[in-house]
């Protein structure tokens, strides 16, 4: 399979708008109710919000294709635009999702790849991200990926209270050597 992993374009927001509002829609309607969805994707995925975040120079989206067909997306953040720490030494992950019909190809697995070569690439100790404490699958596939239990916050999820689990991965040195990292 032929996989290419590129930035997303200001100009591109409403391809962004709708496969964002798919992949969270499909993965999470099910585990909410249905007034607490539509809040959330209203507001999260608003054509505003998401132009405001693309121009952003620390918050980067990134569309891929498998064999030619838009199959899901990345979102990178560092620090000041982090959703919680804002540690200038590390990248949030804050979105990553493949399209349910592209999953279980191991495309998660190049988003996560190109994460990592992403945050070396500026140099950075670690990732970090937040998965929701019910989500089994995600919380199964990052501690796969080498990320590992570092905390908690709450998320705002249309009108409730959501709780998190903060997870990291170190970054290893152009030597293989793991960095030390305080949290």
């Amino acid at each position: 399979m032929d996989v290419i992993i590129r930035a997303c374009k200001v100009t591109e927001v409403e391809i962004l708008r709708h496969l964002a509002y798919e992949t969270y829609n499909q993965t999470f309607r099910s585990m909410n109710t249905a007034e607490t969805m539509d809040k959330y994707l209203e507001a999260a995925f608003s054509r505003d919000r998401l132009q405001e975040e693309l121009s952003s120079p620390r918050c980067g989206f990134f569309f891929m294709y498998a064999d030619g067909e838009l199959s899901g997306y990345l979102k990178l953040n560092e620090a000041p635009e982090q959703s919680d720490f804002n540690d200038p030494d590390s990248i949030e992950l804050e979105r990553i999702y493949v399209r349910r019909e592209f999953q279980g190809r191991g495309l998660g697995k190049e988003l996560i790849t190109y994460a990592v070569q992403t945050a070396r690439r500026k140099g950075k100790r670690y990732l970090w991200l937040g998965v929701w404490e019910r989500n089994e699958k995600a919380i199964a596939f990052y501690r796969d990926m080498g990320f590992v239990l570092a905390g908690h916050h709450d998320f705002q999820m249309g009108d409730e209270i959501q709780h998190d689990l903060i997870m990291k991965r170190v970054l290893e040195d152009e030597y293989g050597t793991i960095s030390k990292l305080t949290w």
